[in-house]
């Protein structure tokens, strides 16, 4: 098996069939003892990995936005507007 300049090989037929890989598929490299094992990647691992990017993302960002000292409440109505569902008294 050729590895391309990429760096991507093509997996055999018999192989994906047998861990059930179709396009679109997710797949782990996996190192055990000096020897790597290609891995399926079930779908709830995957939506947890996602998540897990996600909550790392969001934490990057905390403390990015500076509200000028208004609330939650006060910063919503300054970039949406007032609320006309509200009853105004």
């Amino acid at each position: 098996m050729r590895v391309t300049e990429k760096g991507q090989v093509t997996i055999p037929k018999p192989i994906r069939d047998k861990l059930g890989i179709s396009p679109g598929s997710e797949v782990e490299f996996v190192e055990r003892n000096s020897v790597v094992e290609l891995v399926r990647v079930d779908a709830a691992r995957s939506v947890e990995r996602r998540r897990a990017e996600l909550l790392k993302a969001l934490e990057a960002m905390r403390g990015t936005l500076d509200l000028g000292g208004l609330t939650t409440d006060e910063y919503m109505e300054e970039i949406r507007g007032p609320r006309d569902d509200l009853d105004p008294r």
